[in-house]
């Protein structure tokens, strides 16, 4: 479902060593009751990561990499709502990149700086789609409720 312009208010945070940066999002997102926020961008560096990768299906789920670093942050996106959906390219030392859905073990090197922006008119929420056999995104409008 496509949605119409919304206003926007931007959120940012610095986590530091060790912290894990998926929890901490949700957790961030959560306190502040969020519905629906996005990552704007992020810089940083990381220890660790789970990720599933690109070919996983609902029945081979087990596609997944556990990596040990350090690693640059190149990017992260997605939407943060309960279920979050993050996806991460991350650069290894000799700058060599690696991808995928963001499973958590996130773990912070040095420092990851990251900015949020929240959909001040929209909601986001997570329903199974049984085409694609995961919860799949559903904006919907606060207009519509009001």
């Amino acid at each position: 479902m496509a949605s119409g312009p919304s206003a926007l208010s931007i959120h940012a945070l610095r986590l530091g060593p060790g912290q894990e940066i998926l929890s901490s999002l949700v957790s961030f997102v959560e306190e502040r009751r969020m519905k629906a926020p996005f990552i704007l961008t992020c810089v940083g560096s990381v220890t660790k990561a789970m990720l599933r990768l690109a070919n996983a299906s609902a029945r081979n789920t087990n596609e997944v990499i556990r990596l040990e670093g350090p690693f640059e942050i190149v990017s992260l996106v997605g939407t943060l709502n309960k279920e979050a959906h993050l996806h991460i390219c991350l650069a290894d030392r000799t700058g060599a990149t690696v991808g995928g859905h963001v499973l958590g073990d996130l773990q912070v090197f040095t420092t990851a700086e990251i900015v949020l922006g929240e959909a001040a008119d929209l909601q986001f929420s997570r329903e199974m789609d049984d085409r694609t056999g995961f919860p799949e995104l559903v904006v919907t409008s606060c207009m519509d409720r009001a």
